[in-house]
């Protein structure tokens, strides 16, 4: 048991060594939303249409069009509730599932 336990303490330290690694960025153009995750996720309740933008697929519009489904029904509950702001569809909200938050 003592010999299971040093193995797995190596393999568990050698996992988190290789997490720790620092990503450099890339020199290709980097997708909307890798810019969202590197800088954390959008709240969609209090967010500007400047930091909207920066979800992929959402543009000044689509962007205005949040804030003034925000702004006619409160704030929004669930994530799931994009769906009903004209011009989010199911593909949209699941491309930025991930970088968005309540």
């Amino acid at each position: 048991m003592k010999k299971l336990m040093s193995i797995l303490s190596v393999v568990t330290l050698g996992l988190a060594a290789s997490f720790a690694v620092a990503v450099e960025p890339s020199p290709n153009p980097v997708v909307k939303a890798e810019v969202v995750a590197q800088q954390g996720a959008i709240n969609i309740n209090t967010a500007d249409v400047a930091e909207l933008t920066k979800l992929k697929g959402i543009g000044i519009k689509k962007a205005e069009a949040i804030i003034a489904w925000r702004e006619a029904n409160g704030d929004f509950k669930s994530v799931d509730q994009l769906i009903e702001v004209k011009g989010i569809g199911e593909a949209t909200l699941m491309q930025n599932r991930e970088n968005i938050r309540i």
